[in-house]
């Protein structure tokens, strides 16, 4: 990659970090912030839940957006709505502050960094030979973003109080200002002879085949981002357990992310993303028929760690590859919001099923039906066709 390229995919993975980093560790600042209001667990949860939703459905729109006026706009629109979203809640600890602002700040982070928002104008900037692992890249700094803020955040409520570190966090967000400024100007280097109108591909199985994959991949991010602490508990293990479990996935992720890109660059990105879905199915299956042991509970975060964000580099590449690049924000914006409501099901149905059952067991069996499913939906995607003017052009996925 040349010069411009490298300030691009840095840039991107630096705003994936700040964002992708502040969201993780909001977690944190839940029960002091409700102790101060008195809104209660449950409305904040739930205006959290519609938040997840705001991304999701803020996706398209924001990756059409960017494919028209670019992204550094974008970028800076959103940092100052999320600066602003943030810091309202430790000024005003009110429902009728606090709980909008939390909708609005998840809104507003996609603004800032989402794979709808970032990701197009990357592949058309980045050439096709290195555009997987510049991905892969952006990936691991969302990943980098959790495990350094999280520990940072948690130094901070414990030293400050938690109103300043929240004060500190919509501070911190300003630093996406400079990181818009690549995003200015993007070169492009088309990745596939071809470019369809986005109503074209929304017609196409094949598209909605790789977005049904993502939303499974959703499903399984959603549950274990959200139920493994309760997860480690209902299997009889020390809660305490949950933090290693976290951080053993983080660190796996990183790397599973860069093995990825690296491993675009030689093999099929269909097979590559099949392959991950298998992992995943194997991995579950396996912690199903193991004992519940503190060593093979983080053997098992390590084995999902490494798949996280892995998918995120073959699925970007499949869609570029198949429609183009030039409506790739917009088209990638509709995949994250399948992806958004498979993990929306995914928490939900999650939290059902241990309430109903007082164990897992359901949520596992469907996470290994689901990726299965998404391993043969995407697995006819090995050799693509590309529309261009009227005729047909083969394209290898």
């Amino acid at each position: 990659m040349n010069a411009s390229a490298w300030r691009l995919t840095l840039a991107a993975a630096a705003l994936m970090a700040l964002v992708a980093g502040s969201r993780t560790a909001f977690g944190l600042f839940l029960s002091p912030l409700n102790t101060a209001s008195g809104i209660g667990l449950a409305r904040l949860s739930f205006a959290l839940a519609l938040g997840q939703l705001a991304i999701g459905f803020a996706q398209p729109l924001l990756g059409m957006l960017s494919d028209r006026f670019g992204a550094a706009r974008i970028i800076v629109v959103g940092t100052l709505l999320l600066a602003l979203s943030t810091a309202l809640p430790a000024a005003w600890p009110l429902a009728a502050v606090v709980l909008p602002a939390l909708v609005a700040s998840n809104a507003a982070g996609s603004a800032v960094a989402s794979n709808g928002l970032l990701l197009g104008p990357l592949n058309r900037a980045v050439p096709a030979a290195h555009a997987g692992m510049a991905v892969a890249l952006v990936g691991a700094g969302a990943s980098a973003g959790q495990l350094l803020l999280g520990p940072a955040t948690q130094w901070a409520i414990s030293q400050r109080g938690w109103a300043w570190a929240l004060a500190a966090t919509a501070a911190l967000s300003l630093l996406a200002l400079p990181l818009a400024l690549p995003f200015r100007r993007t070169p492009g280097h088309a990745l596939a002879p071809c470019s369809q109108p986005v109503a074209d591909v929304l017609r196409d199985a094949r598209f909605w085949r790789v977005a049904a994959s993502f939303g499974v991949c959703g499903f399984h991010v959603g549950f274990l981002s959200v139920h493994m602490p309760g997860v480690i508990e209902r299997c009889g293990l020390p809660p305490t357990l949950a933090g290693p479990w976290i951080a053993v996935a983080g660190a796996a992720n990183i790397a599973g992310s860069l093995a990825t890109g690296m491993a675009l660059q030689r093999h099929d990105a269909a097979r590559l993303l099949a392959g991950l879905h298998l992992l995943r199915a194997a991995g579950v299956a396996a912690l199903l028929l193991l004992p519940s042991t503190p060593v093979v509970m983080l053997g098992f975060a390590a084995l999902m760690g490494a798949s996280f964000i892995a998918t995120l580099p073959p699925t970007s590449q499949l869609i570029a590859r198949q429609h183009g690049v030039q409506r790739l924000g917009a088209l990638l914006g509709v995949v994250m919001l399948v992806h958004q409501l498979g993990s929306f099901v995914g928490i939900g149905f999650g939290g059902w099923s241990a309430a109903a059952t007082g164990a897992d067991d359901w949520s596992w069996r469907l996470d290994i039906v689901l990726a299965l499913a998404a391993a043969a939906l995407v697995w006819p995607n090995t050799t693509v066709a590309c529309r261009m003017g009227g005729t047909m052009a083969r394209a290898s996925a």
